[in-house]
């Protein structure tokens, strides 16, 4: 596999991470052989550090720094959350308006990576805003509705918490479709059945930073993930885009 590299200078990287793929090794999958990381590193032949993560079933843009110093500078903006980030995800349901979902999550500790980590830490704020675009009705009895009903929704997180975005949407009872966790086990069956949609439909599509070193607006755009882009498309359904310079003019 060659990783579709985004943008590229002397201090940053920024990929797009396809669906399945893991950022970095992981205790928790010790059988995986691929990760983002060891493959740019290959690829551009010098060493790269994350200074953020995707979950591995979550497709989209993936930046890494050339340096440590630069990779604490990046840090520190994704920690202050000053790094705007533009997700779409498809969901269970029709999103009637926007909104913002704000709703503290507490931190949700793998028994085997997070064995040493504070067991009973509070609940950290989190906020999400969301808009729909565009809303689909299929004529299928899912569960106990006549039809299946789905929206296609931007998500702007404003926090970085674990699983945010998936926890946030299934708290206002809109789970992303294909989500295990905090999903809908009988539409997740019936994506897999009728459509042959397997995974999560989450993109990180945008994400708009300050250059590190030049102080300069940075926009990184992804071609929108070509999964939920099939699924779209059978559904009749319009790809979204923004360009660059769209994205900068909403964040500055």
């Amino acid at each position: 596999m060659t990783l579709t590299i985004l943008y590229q200078d002397e201090y940053l990287v920024a990929i797009h991470k396809p669906a399945g793929l893991l950022v970095h090794r992981s205790m928790i999958d010790r059988h995986e052989t691929q990760f983002a990381m060891q493959m740019l590193r290959d690829q551009i032949g010098q060493h790269v550090f994350p200074v953020h993560r995707l979950d591995r079933p979550t497709s989209g843009v993936l930046v890494f720094a050339l340096s440590a110093d630069i990779a604490r500078l990046v840090g520190e903006q994704f920690a202050g959350n000053t790094i705007a980030k533009t997700y779409f995800a498809i969901v269970r349901g029709h999103v009637k308006e926007a909104g913002l979902i704000d709703y503290a999550l507490k931190e949700k500790l793998d028994k085997i990576a997070d064995k040493r980590a504070k067991q009973d830490k509070d609940a950290q704020e989190a906020q999400t805003e969301y808009v729909p675009l565009q809303q689909f009705e299929l004529p299928f009895a899912v569960s106990r509705y006549p039809s299946a009903r789905y929206t296609l929704v931007r998500l702007h997180p404003k926090t970085g918490r674990k699983h945010q975005l998936r926890r946030h949407m299934c708290h206002i009872n809109h789970p992303i479709v294909g989500d295990t966790t905090h999903g809908d086990g009988k539409h997740n069956k019936f994506m897999r059945d009728q459509f042959s949609f397997n995974g999560l439909a989450l993109t990180c599509q945008q994400m708009c930073m300050t250059h590190p070193v030049s102080n300069e607006k940075l926009a990184i755009v992804n071609d929108f993930d070509q999964r939920m882009s099939t699924l779209m498309t059978q559904w009749g359904w319009a790809i979204p885009s923004l360009d660059r310079l769209d994205l900068l003019s909403n964040n500055r």
